[in-house]
C-alpha cells in the first residue's frame, strides 16, 4: 500500500528557506565551537528512507534486520587499533555524543566498583559532574593548573586521605576551553605509588582523541598507557550532520554486566534502547575515505593555522596561547560584537578559536580584522557558561 503525504504549505516551504539561510550563515561564521563542517555525505543519502536503529549490542545478533550493525564494528575496530587496545579485549559502540560515551565509561567503572570514588579535575566537561549525578557515585573534584591539566600534586594528596575506596578517575584529554591533556601515565604512576590496586581510568578524549596518536611528541592517553574505556565525539573532529560519539572499552569488563534481552534477541550493553543506525554509516564512511592517513593530514592542516592564528594574535597585541600539540588558541574575552559574530565560547575571562580542519588561514585573517577594527569596548561581566556540544 503507497502512503501519500500532502505538501508543506507556502508558508512553511519559506520557513524553511529561511531556517537554510540562517543555518548557512550560523555555520560559515564560527570559530569557537570544536565541530567539523567540511563533510561531505551526498554518495550515502539514499539510506536515509530506511528506519535505521542500532538497538542491541553491535557484536551480537538480534531479530531487528534494518540496522547498520557490521559498519558500527568496523567503527570500533579502527579505533580499538588506534588507541592500541587488546586485540582480543576490546568491545564498543557509536553513542548519540560524548555525553553518553562518559555515561557510559563511568556506569560501567561504577558496576566494577560499587564503593568507589570518582575523581575529576575542575576543567572537566560539565557532563561528567551530570553524569556522576545521575549514576549517584560520590565524587571529589581535583584542582587545575594554569594550563588546565588536572594537578597531580593536589590528586596525589587527595587519593591518599581515601586510598582504601576504590578509585575511578576521570582523565580528560583535551579540556573544553584550554583543550589540555591530563597524563595517564602519571596518574598510573600516583596510584602505584600508594599501592591502589582497585581503580578504574575512564579517559574523556572527545575533541582530542581523533587526532591523539599523531601528536609530536606523544602523550599518553590510550589503553596500552592504562585507560580502562575512551569516549570519544565523532561530529567534532571527523565530522558529522548529526551528534554521534563513540565508546571503547575493554570486552571482559562489559562481559561482567552484560544482560540477555529476548524480545530484542540480544544483550542489553548500551545505554539507550534504540540507538541512531545512520551515525555508524557517517562515521564508517568518513573513516573508510579518509584513512589513518587522512585523518593524519587534516590534524597537520589544523595545527598548521592553530600557529598562524595564534602568531597574528600575538602580532597586533592580543596575548593568544595554545597548550602542546593543541589547536585550540586562547586568548581573552572579547566584545560582545566579536563573540556573537564569531560565535566564540567564553569562560570567565578567556575565549577560544578552535582551529577545526575546515577553517582557513583567510578566515583567521578575517577574524583578527575584525579585532583590530572593533570599537565596542569589553564589558566585564560575570560570564556563565555551559560547552554542550559533546
Amino acid at each position: 500500500m503507497n502512503t501519500t503525504t500532502s505538501s508543506l504549505s507556502p508558508t512553511d516551504k519559506n520557513r524553511l528557506i529561511e531556517l537554510e539561510n540562517k543555518l548557512q550563515v550560523a555555520r560559515d561564521t564560527f570559530l569557537g565551537y570544536p565541530v567539523s563542517k567540511d563533510f561531505d555525505y551526498s554518495e550515502i543519502n539514499n539510506f536515509f528512507k530506511y528506519p535505521i536503529n542500532n538497538l542491541g549490542d553491535p557484536f551480537e545478533g538480534g531479530t531487528y534486520k534494518v540496522q547498520t550493525h557490521e559498519m558500527e564494528k568496523e567503527v570500533i575496530a579502527f579505533f580499538a587499533r588506534m588507541y592500541r587496545a587488546n586485540p582480543k579485549d576490546y568491545w564498543g559502540y557509536v553513542t548519540n555524543g560524548g555525553s553518553e560515551s562518559n555515561l557510559y565509561g563511568l556506569y560501567l567503572a561504577r558496576e566494577l566498583h560499587p564503593k568507589g570514588v570518582v575523581y575529576y579535575s575542575e576543567s572537566t566537561h560539565y557532563s561528567i559532574r551530570k553524569n556522576i549525578h545521575l549514576l549517584n557515585i560520590p565524587s571529589i573534584v581535583i584542582r587545575s593548573q594554569e594550563n588546565g591539566e588536572i594537578d597531580y600534586d593536589d590528586l596525589e594528596s587527595t587519593l591518599k586521605m581515601n586510598r582504601h575506596k576504590p578509585v575511578i578517575m576521570l582523565a580528560t584529554f583535551g579540556t573544553t576551553m584550554k583543550e589540555a591533556k591530563d597524563d595517564v601515565s602519571k596518574i598510573k604512576g600516583i596510584l602505584k605509588n600508594l599501592a591502589i590496586q582497585d581503580h578504574y581510568i575512564h579517559c574523556d578524549a572527545a575533541l582530542s582523541g581523533s587526532f591523539g596518536a599523531f601528536m609530536e611528541p606523544r602523550l599518553p592517553f590510550d589503553f596500552k598507557d592504562g585507560v580502562d574505556s575512551i569516549s570519544i565525539s565523532g561530529h567534532k573532529f571527523i565530522g558529522s550532520p548529526m551528534p554521534t560519539g563513540v565508546l571503547i572499552a575493554k570486552r571482559s569488563n562489559r562481559d561482567r554486566i552484560a544482560k540477555g534481552i529476548s524480545y530484542i534477541g540480544s544483550l542489553d550493553t548500551t545505554i539507550t534502547g534504540s540507538r541512531n543506525g545512520h551515525s555508524p554509516l557517517f562515521l564508517w564512511y568518513a573513516l573508510k575515505t579518509l584513512g589513518i592517513e587522512g585523518l593524519k593530514e587534516r590534524y597537520n592542516h589544523s595545527l598548521e593555522v592553530a600557529t598562524y592564528c595564534e602568531k597574528r594574535l600575538n602580532d597586533i597585541g592580543i596575548k593568544a596561547w595554545r597548550n602542546p600539540n593543541a589547536i585550540t588558541v586562547v586568548l581573552p574575552k572579547t566584545s560582545n560584537q566579536i563573540k556573537n559574530k564569531w560565535q566564540l565560547a567564553t569562560e570567565g575571562d578567556i575565549a577560544h578559536v578552535i582551529c577545526m580542519p575546515n577553517v582557513s588561514k583567510k578566515q583567521i585573517d578575517l577574524f583578527i580584522n575584525d579585532l583590530e577594527n572593533c570599537k565596542e569596548p569589553i564589558i566585564e561581566t560575570e560570564d556563565y557558561f555551559e560547552y554542550s556540544l559533546n
